[in-house]
């Protein structure tokens, strides 16, 4: 029998890691999505620093889930939660772990007072979108990029 999802939160409000055994346990699944971050303590201590937050969805003992995410205000949808990363585990996915993961992000996006949750998901990642879509959001605009040269 399945153990029910557990949602940890790994860092605390100021980005201070509060599960360190779970972060390092995190990296496996995260990479899943995000495969160039090295090294990946070094990267995550940044995203932390910078106001992202990590909350890891575990069952039966192993992390199956990886949210990060952060609260800001911006001029267009002023508090919101924009979330970085949202990633299941291969082994785990349909099994409800991302859909655990987005009902409590939302939760703690109401509770902090946002009005409104965000994130991008690549272009190629078709069964995502349809995930999304399935959790009721909505595609409101194009997100635009330029890779800057470090010349």
């Amino acid at each position: 029998m399945t153990d029910p999802i557990r949602l940890v939160e790994i860092t605390d409000d100021a980005g201070a890691v509060l599960e360190p055994a779970l972060l390092a346990a995190a990296e496996g699944v995260h990479r899943q999505l995000r495969v160039a971050m090295d090294p990946y303590d070094e990267v995550m201590g940044s995203v932390f620093a910078g106001g992202g937050r990590m909350r890891v969805a575990v069952v039966d003992g192993a992390v199956a889930g990886v949210a990060v995410y952060r609260v800001y205000a911006n001029t267009h949808s002023g508090v919101h939660m924009y979330v970085d990363d949202l990633v299941t585990d291969d082994a785990q996915r349909s099994r409800g772990v991302g859909a655990a993961l987005l009902r409590s992000l939302e939760s703690t996006a109401r509770d902090v007072g946002c009005s409104e949750l965000h994130l991008d998901s690549g272009t190629q990642r078709q069964r995502a979108h349809e995930f999304y879509f399935r959790e009721g959001m909505k595609i409101t605009s194009f997100h635009f990029a330029k890779r800057l040269s470090s010349e």
